[in-house]
This record gives C-alpha cells, structure tokens and sequence, in this order.
C-alpha cells in the first residue's frame, strides 16, 4: 500500500513545485540574471579586462552628490511616512474610531501605496505647482502666495512630500498588523499594576513595536531610494538623484563608461539589500512576540 501511494504523493509534489516554476523563471530572466550582470560588469572594463576603476569612480564629486541626495530625500521620506503612518496607524487599530473609517483608510492605502510615477506626478503639478489648483486658490482667496516662501514642488522638499504619498499608505499597511498584535492582556496587566499610559507605552508597547517600527521604515528608505519615474516625471533632470544618473546613463552613456554604470548600480543594490535584510530580520524579531 506504501508502494501504491508513492507514486500519487511523487505526482502531486511534482505538480506542487510546478505551480512556482512560473514566477521562478519570471525572477531569473527579469531578477537574477540582471542583477549578476551588472555586478559582475562593475568589475570590468569595456575591453573586458578585471578593474577596480569603476567602484574607485563612485567616488567622484558628481556621483557622490548624487548618493547623497537620493540618501536625503529617501531618509526624509521615510522618517515622514514613518511617524505619520504610525499615527494614522494607532487611530484607526486603538484610537476607537468606527470600524467603517478603519476599513475606507486600509482600502485607500492599499490603492496609493501603489500610486506612484506620471500620475503622481501629474497629480501633484496639478494640486502643487505654480499654476496648480491649491496654489491658485491660496493667492486668489487668502492672498498668499505658495511659492513666495521659497517652496518649490521642483525641489528636495517637493520630492519628498511627494514620496510620502505613497510612503504613509505602505506604513499603514504593514504597521497595522503589528498594532494588532498587541494583546489586551499586557495593557491589562500593567494598568493593574498601577502604570500610566505613558509608561504601558515606553515600557510594554513601545519595546514590542521597536522592531516593526524600525524595520518598516528601512522598507520605506528602500522603497523611495530605488523610485525613479515619479522623481523623472516631476523634476526631470533638475534633481540630480541616483536613480536619474543611472537612467541617463542607459539612454546616454553620460558618465562615458558603461561599466561605471553598472558599478552605479551596484551601489544601489547595496544599499537596498542592506536595508531589505535589515527589514527581513528586524520582522522575524517583531514575529516573535504574537507567539
């Protein structure tokens, strides 16, 4: 009988690792192959030869500036998106607000933490530039003129606000879970105790949150560091940030070596990686308390 049944749990195993064979190939062509090009081209020059030239040139005035804005504007972004999706978080899982409110807020953010390049581009010129519908309203209504304070949708700032878009919603998304997970038990327990909310806070919530709240917003910082079509469509090349070096370097070689684009990239691989991994442990740590 043993015998018989063998071949049936062989089949549907068979069957079983079929159904993944799709997305593996998916992530070999589109993913993995990719990815171990560019690394192994940033080790070598355009005649083939092994250098180290290419990761030497990272260093250049231009290239650095470049990481360092796209560090900037990843890192405002995500420390923005962080404290106000926590906030937003918090309202709707304890604040004691309508379960319908809960349910609207987590449908909208699953739609905008996906909304994201020319749209939200569009959308922001059309709400945010200089002829945009609340910049006009503000000077005809109220006599205030937006961009006579120095803001700039064009800008360091502009970006950023325009990343939290998307970035606040993705908080709320995977924060949300972990709100959940905080037993009434423990809140009972220390009120019983006599500690104050302040103290149920830092001494019992915070500490179990830590890891959620830490890892969520290198999410974020990866996130924001490798978008590059909301960052094309609204500033063009005024902005020199990494993503748009690296695009401008595949439709036009303007670093005038190929391979220091791949060691371009490489870079931010590394830095996404890093904070992808970071996220990944810092959310098995977070896991543990539930069980």
């Amino acid at each position: 009988m043993n015998a018989a049944s063998s071949p049936i749990i062989d089949r549907r195993t068979v069957i079983d690792w079929l159904g993944i064979v799709p997305f593996m190939i998916f992530a070999l062509m589109f993913l993995i192959v990719p990815t171990l090009y560019l690394v192994v081209g940033a080790f070598f020059t355009p005649d083939g030869h092994l250098t180290l030239e290419n990761i030497a040139g990272l260093f250049t005035p231009t290239i650095l500036s470049a990481y360092w804005i796209s560090i900037k504007v990843s890192l405002a972004s995500s420390l923005g998106g962080a404290l106000i999706g926590f906030f937003l978080a918090w309202a709707v899982v304890l604040g004691g607000l309508p379960s319908w409110i809960r349910s609207s807020l987590l449908t909208f953010s699953g739609v905008a933490s996906n909304f994201a390049g020319v749209p939200l581009a569009f959308a922001f010129i059309a709400t945010l530039g200089r002829t945009g519908l609340v910049t006009v309203f503000l000077r005809e209504s109220f006599g205030f003129n937006l961009y006579s304070t120095g803001f700039n949708l064009l800008s360091f700032f502009g970006l950023t606000i325009t990343y939290m878009f998307f970035q606040i919603p993705l908080m709320v998304l995977i924060l949300t879970p972990a709100l959940d997970g905080l037993k009434k038990e423990w809140r009972e327990a220390s009120e019983i105790l006599g500690a104050s909310t302040w103290q149920y806070w830092r001494m019992v919530a915070l500490p179990i949150l830590w890891p959620s709240l830490l890892g969520t917003s290198l999410l974020l910082f990866a996130n924001a560091f490798g978008a590059i079509a909301t960052a094309y469509a609204l500033t063009g090349s005024s902005l020199n940030i990494v993503p748009i070096l690296l695009y401008a370097q595949i439709r036009g070689d303007v670093l005038h070596n190929p391979n220091l684009g791949y060691a371009l990239a490489l870079g931010m691989i590394v830095i996404t990686g890093l904070s992808n991994i970071l996220y990944i442990w810092l959310r098995m740590r977070a896991e543990r308390w539930p069980k």
